[in-house]
């Protein structure tokens, strides 16, 4: 897990080189880990961390494909069972090796979908957005960004509390 260069000036290149970064944090969180703790929540808020990556996996989807490039895909709200405001859920067939491999999948989406694309781009309407609520590139790629960076924090205290591993 290497973080980007301290002189890149692209703000594209520098949010996907700390996507990249966040990515493998999350990886190395859940590395190790049994399948049944992967599924128990050791938190009061009840979420496991296969519900957290699932999570992930869904939210950079659905700000990039559907919202950015305005992409119609199926269950933007696949993580939390189809409801916006639901809680996150994973059913018996989900795995971390085959979340993990769609979460790196999603990175490699999203570096084709803005590599080279002008941070003030708006987004597509006619996906997650309409005509008048269109952020840009920018502002999706900074929501993404905090995303992975509060929840690869939120991993931390877990795998703390589960086995007492600490650092990213």
């Amino acid at each position: 897990m290497t973080e980007p260069r301290r002189q890149e000036a692209d703000t594209i290149e520098l949010h996907l080189g700390w996507l990249d970064h966040y990515r493998g944090v999350i990886e190395t969180k859940l590395t190790g880990l049994s399948e049944a703790q992967l599924r128990t929540s050791v938190l009061p808020s009840g979420w496991s961390p296969l519900e957290l990556l699932k999570h992930l996996v869904f939210m950079e989807r659905r700000w990039l494909r559907w919202g950015f490039a305005g992409e119609q895909v199926d269950e933007p709200w696949g993580d939390s069972g189809g409801d916006p405001e639901g809680r996150w859920s994973v059913g018996p067939d989900d795995t971390v090796t085959d979340l993990l491999a769609r979460l790196h999948e999603g990175g490699e989406i999203t570096r084709r979908l803005v590599t080279g694309v002008d941070p003030a781009t708006p987004g597509a309407s006619g996906g997650r957005f309409g005509e008048e609520d269109r952020p840009t590139v920018n502002w999706i790629l900074f929501t993404v960004l905090q995303e992975y960076a509060r929840h690869a924090g939120h991993l931390d205290v877990v795998r703390e509390l589960t086995d007492g591993v600490t650092g990213e």
